[in-house]
Order: structure tokens, then sequence, then C-alpha cells
């Protein structure tokens, strides 16, 4: 039975905490994030999704709270989303883009941008930058929980949380399974946190790409490496494609772009090459033909828009520890 009234609702989303919270203070990275945190999220995003995002209702259990989203990057899926589940649990939410920022028009330095966020004494601060480690710096300035939605060539928390919620909610489990994820991954964030959490929950990780999209020494991440696509994608439960990354100079890493799709572009021939239920994922935005085709992204075992879609409850479910259920820091 869903909650009929907010007092309800709080009621039933606390025994879904069960006295659970997060070890950490900010949420930057998911070396940070132990199993029992990460369950503490899972199940508080299926909860989210659930009562408040299947049944199109807003819980205002935020009130009063305030969001700052600082993007100092483009973003589309990470910002909005962020953005709706904000607005979604009534909090006030404040949007900041490089374009704004007198980081960009004036020259402040970060550590200054972070000293001048920190005495609007915003609640949570969701930051999105271009340079590596920018979320560590913000963070030691400011009094509020930073969440990370992606910093530079580093990590992307968030996207990997709701990567691996969708793989258990399509396959039941991540333990035991073989997870091939094949492209850019040596200018991905996406690749730095998914393969932290893949590993830590159990799964078989596989990469392949050309070899100049692999860091040196990329072992060190707890993945076997593949050169032939075919090998790789061999009884793969899940097949996670990367974007290459044409904006961070990657196409100087390949011949052509034409010659990535040939080699690498996941299509129908290379579907059956993978177990016969095995699901597709992309972190988005997709280059159709490149990393996926069109074929692919409409196939019924593809699970990009079940990303997209749990995205919204995740981030819900990260606010609204990161505001009520971390540890406070001490300056």
């Amino acid at each position: 039975m869903l909650p009929s009234s907010l007092d309800q609702f709080v009621i039933e989303l606390e025994k879904v905490r069960d006295g659970r919270f997060l070890q950490m203070t900010d949420i930057l990275s998911i070396d940070n994030l132990n199993l029992a945190d990460i369950e503490l999220i899972f199940d508080l995003a299926s909860f989210f999704k659930k009562t408040v995002i299947n049944c199109e209702k807003k819980m205002p259990i935020l009130k009063g709270y305030s969001q700052l989203n600082f993007f100092a990057e483009t973003s589309t899926r990470t910002r909005t989303s962020f953005e709706l589940a904000g607005k979604h649990l009534g909090a006030d939410v404040v949007n900041v883009s490089s374009s704004d920022s007198s980081m960009n028009k004036k020259g402040e330095t970060l550590n200054d941008t972070a000293r001048t966020l920190d005495a609007l004494h915003a609640d949570v601060i969701v930051l999105r930058h271009a340079s590596s480690g920018a979320s560590y710096m913000i963070a030691k300035e400011v009094h509020a929980p930073v969440i990370n939605a992606g910093d530079g060539r580093n990590e992307h928390p968030s996207q990997a949380l709701l990567d691996a919620f969708t793989i258990i909610e399509r396959k039941g489990k991540i333990k035991g399974l073989t997870v091939t994820i094949v492209g850019d991954v040596l200018h991905s964030r996406v690749f730095g946190s998914l393969v932290r959490i893949l590993n830590k929950m159990g799964a078989n990780v596989r990469v392949t790409a050309p070899e100049t999209f692999f860091h040196s020494h990329i072992e060190n991440f707890g993945v076997k490496v593949f050169y032939n696509i075919a090998e790789a994608l061999d009884q793969a439960d899940v097949i996670y494609a990367l974007r290459v990354q044409t904006e961070r100079a990657a196409n100087g890493y390949i011949p052509t772009i034409r010659e990535y799709s040939k080699n690498f572009c996941i299509n129908l021939n290379r579907l059956p090459l993978a177990k016969k239920d095995v699901i597709i994922m992309h972190p988005g935005p997709v280059i159709r033909e490149v990393d996926l085709t069109t074929e692919i992204i409409n196939h019924s075992q593809c699970a990009v828009q079940d990303q997209v879609e749990n995205g919204l409850p995740m981030r819900m479910a990260l606010l609204w520890l990161a505001i009520n259920y971390t540890k406070k820091k001490q300056f």
C-alpha cells in the first residue's frame, strides 16, 4: 500500500532506511562507499521510484533546504535529473553554469568560488567540473556535503550507482556476471566509477577497445583486457558501450571514426556473440552508428532508457541522504 500522506511517506521512508546512514561526508567517489552504503542507496532509490516517480507524486521532505547545482561543464541528463530530483523532494534548487560564474567571466579561482558558494549556506552542492579532482577541492572548502556529478576524466559516481541499480533490475544481481565495457576507456569518467562499483559488487569485468584507448597498466583496475571484440563479447551478460569522447580529442587516438565504428560499434551482427539474454547499456549521449547502431538502441534488450529513468530516483536518494544522513564536517 502506497503512503497516503506526507507523514505516512516519511514513516515508510524511515522504515526503509532502518537506522542506516552513509559513512562519509561527501559523495565524491565509489571508493568512499562500502557495500552497506550501496545497499542503503539502492533500497532508497527503489522506494522513491515506486512511491514518487511511478505514481507521479511530489513529496516535499526537503522543503526548506537549498540545493545548489554548480555545473561548470555542459550536461543534459545529469543536471536535469539532479534538478528534478531536488524539486520532486521540495528543495529550493539553484542552478549555476560555467557561463554564469565569475570563474568564467572574471577569472575567479576554484577555491574562491568554493568560498563564495559556502557563504551562501547551501545545504547540498552538486558539482560538475572539467578538471579531475575539482569536487575534492570544493569539498574541502565548504560546510555543505558535495556530490560529485563528474570531474574531468576521474569519476562519475551517481552514474555508476544508477548503472549498477539498472543491472540488478534487469538481471537480478551483479555478483558473478560478466560485464564487457567497450570503447573510450581512456577519457571516460564513467569508466572510472563503473569499474570500481562492478569490482566491488563481484562482477567479472572485461574491456575492449583500440589499444590507444587504454590507460597504461589498465589491468590494475581489476579488468581483463581484450583487443578482439568478438572474444570480449563471448558469453557476456552485459555490454556497456562508452562514447568516443571527441570533445576530449579522442578522435586523435584512432585512425578515423569510421574505422572505430567498423571494429567496435555494437550492432545486430555482434549481439549473438554474447549471451542470449545480454543487456546493452550506454551512459549517453549515444553517438549513433559509432557507439551503438539505431537497431541496437531500439532493441528490447537495450537498457539505455532504463538508465535515464533510474537517474531520477537514484539522485533523489543521494540528495536526501547527503542532507540528512552523512557525517558532518569539522572545520
